[in-house]
């Protein structure tokens, strides 16, 4: 029976057949060494797999796995599931993306969560690849960078005096909190998109929601339209694509692009790409 999984910094979506969903907590071969895998595996992933079915072929597509690092995922996959190489195929969280929102079809694909990503794919793989470079020195459009940008503004005094308050008594935080939370706490990126969840609450207020869509035209101006195909649609997969599907559209509207398809996760498309490929 073929295993799909779809996995994050922060979670793994598995589905085992067609019918058999879970999850586990993320695995990125880039933070994680083999050993940290290979306990969560032993931990999440055994314990949810009946010993009457026999998993015959893994499909593992992840944040980090690249041809540098997912080789500590795939010795793991192959230990725990008792496996061939042959029969493990660890991949990119943006082939992913990619294969999900496009299929066999060329496209441009974001993706668009905590972090983000993109790439021009030809229907088979990803032939063009703009690096993100990560919330600090990119990462536009995404949920940290979203983060950012709205604290930026709430002390610099861009926003409202109300929303700032407003923020710091619901999210309990004070200014040197925040600077805490930032500058010397771990997994700041995560912090930082958190902060997401205040910001699509007060999308009514114009100012926040320009915010929103500038992030989002950062994005596209520096990640999609220089692969200089206007003839292709921008399909987009992510928390942050799908919860501000409006505001996307409007900075695609601005910057003349088409917007395709927008998926929360990719598991779904992945699981009709392997179906049709399986088919063939």
């Amino acid at each position: 029976m073929r295993l799909i999984a779809d996995s994050g910094s922060t979670k793994t979506d598995w589905c085992l057949g067609t019918d058999t969903r879970f999850s586990t907590q993320g695995i990125n071969p880039v933070h994680q060494e083999e050993a940290e895998i290979r306990q969560i595996f032993a931990d999440e992933l055994l314990p949810k797999l009946s010993k009457d079915i026999e998993v015959s072929e893994v499909y593992f597509y992840g944040a980090g796995c690249t041809e540098v690092y997912k080789g500590r995922v795939e010795v793991v996959l192959k230990e725990t599931l008792q496996l061939s190489i042959d029969n493990i195929h660890v991949y990119s969280d943006l082939l992913a993306s990619a294969r999900a929102l496009c299929g066999n079809s060329e496209g441009l694909v974001g993706i668009l969560g905590t972090g983000s990503n993109s790439c021009l794919y030809n229907g088979k793989e990803i032939v063009r690849n703009i690096p993100p470079l990560g919330y600090i020195l990119g990462d536009e459009g995404s949920g940290a960078v979203l983060g950012k940008i709205f604290l930026n503004a709430i002390f610099k005094g861009s926003l409202s005096q109300d929303i700032k308050e407003e923020f710091l008594q619901s999210a309990n935080l004070t200014y040197m909190d925040v600077i805490q939370k930032v500058y010397r706490q771990p997994m700041a990126n995560r912090f930082l998109a958190s902060i997401s969840a205040f910001i699509h609450q007060h999308l009514d207020d114009q100012t926040v929601r320009e915010l929103v869509i500038g992030n989002f035209q950062q994005f596209i101006q520096k990640n999609i339209l220089p692969y200089k195909r206007p003839d292709l649609p921008f399909h987009s997969v992510g928390s942050i694509a799908y919860y501000y599907q409006e505001e996307l559209m409007e900075a695609c509207r601005r910057e003349d692009i088409t917007l395709g398809k927008v998926l929360k996760a990719p598991i779904e498309g992945l699981l009709a790409y392997h179906a049709i490929a399986a088919a063939d």
